[in-house]
């Protein structure tokens, strides 16, 4: 298959990941198993596949871009825990790969990699969405170490991270510039981890640091700047995730309207039906277009993507989101029954269009974009 964005080593890896998914994901049912050992059990399946290392940049992994969009769109079709294990080694250990000491890199990447360490990214706190200038964990320094204060919401794979990336104020003020990015290991004292419960299985925490020692990642004060470089980066794909979404909605959908049949016709021989299906497919490849050129242009040389990634992000996860609800619908009765595929799909896919930036926060990020290029 030709694609005006992916070389060949990408098509190649998406492919390889397809073959695991269909042998190892086709059949999960994830409802009924437990998200926190479930993800545990997939790092090492994928760390196994040579897949996890498409998760890291070089020279401990083989991650660009382009690899990463690839790997979750064709995960997220067979398992949105799949994709979960996948993308949080990457986005719990990009800031360590961008600015961490030779030491810090030796020490986690390598087991990052293996999916011996899961990774989180904590950045979200009950007042600090998505303002983040509304941070409130604290850090002191205290000799060779510093100590977090504070609470962390929302945190995907709170209680089985190895590593924690947090984003804590180190300085007195208001703004970004008082931010820094700080490495905690799972196993230092004070910390203390809740578990949530999403709509859909996720393996989702609250995490309270009190005196909790961790080491500084990069330099004081460029926590905000670490954190956007993370976000501009994972952004297109969580909207590669989304167009894996909305392609398995719509297979089951194509699948089920060729084979129900009512008033003595295939649902497939209605024109309003056709009509869905054609709205669907060119609201997944439209989609897929922004995506692939979003981690086309990161990977040839952009220092930064934020409206590319930002539009690409919000087109995909509101067109999964719309794909997704069509295919229910298709479905009549079936779609909203606990175990159809298409019910499973409905619950994952909400989430994505909160994380890493709300839609909301992805328009204003590509307006204000906009914007600033075009002032006189």
């Amino acid at each position: 298959m030709n694609d005006p964005f992916l070389e060949e080593k990408h098509l190649k890896l998406a492919e390889r990941v397809r073959a695991f998914g269909d042998k190892h994901l086709r059949a999960a049912l994830e409802d009924e198993i437990d998200p926190a050992r479930r993800t545990r059990e997939l790092a090492f399946d994928l760390s196994g596949a040579n897949i996890l290392v498409a998760a890291v940049p070089p020279p401990w992994g083989t991650m660009d871009l382009r690899s990463l969009v690839a790997v979750r769109e064709a995960l997220a079709y067979f398992s949105s825990l799949a994709d979960t294990a996948f993308a949080m080694q990457g986005l719990g250990s990009y800031a360590l790969s961008l600015v961490g000491t030779d030491v810090q890199k030796k020490r986690w990447l390598p087991a990052v990699v293996r999916g011996d360490v899961l990774g989180a990214f904590a950045i979200t706190e009950p007042e600090a969405g998505s303002d983040l200038a509304a941070v409130r964990t604290r850090a002191r320094p205290d000799g060779m170490v510093w100590r977090l204060r504070g609470v962390k919401t929302l945190i995907s794979n709170a209680g089985i991270a190895g590593l924690y990336t947090v984003l804590a104020r180190s300085a007195d003020g208001e703004d970004h510039n008082g931010l820094s990015m700080f490495l905690v290991d799972a196993e230092a004292p004070g910390i203390f981890v809740s578990r949530l419960e999403p709509m859909a299985p996720h393996p989702l925490g609250e995490i309270r640091f009190e005196d909790t020692p961790a080491v500084l990642l990069g330099e004081e004060g460029k926590g905000y700047a670490l954190a956007l470089a993370t976000l501009d980066t994972f952004r297109p794909s969580v909207g590669a995730a989304a167009c894996g979404m909305a392609a398995r909605a719509f297979d089951e959908a194509l699948h089920w309207v060729q084979a129900r049949r009512q008033f003595r016709h295939r649902l497939a021989e209605f024109q309003a039906v056709q009509m869905a299906l054609a709205d669907m497919y060119v609201d997944l490849e439209s989609a897929r277009l922004l995506v692939r050129r979003a981690a086309w242009l990161k990977d040839t040389g952009a220092q930064r993507i934020p409206r590319e990634g930002a539009a690409a992000k919000l087109a995909a996860t509101e067109m999964a989101q719309r794909v997704v609800d069509r295919a229910v619908q298709l479905h009549g009765g079936q779609g909203v029954m606990r175990g159809a595929t298409v019910e499973r799909l409905y619950r994952e896919v909400r989430s994505l269009r909160i994380y890493e930036g709300t839609s909301e926060i992805q328009k204003l990020v590509i307006a204000r974009d906009i914007l600033k290029e075009s002032r006189p």
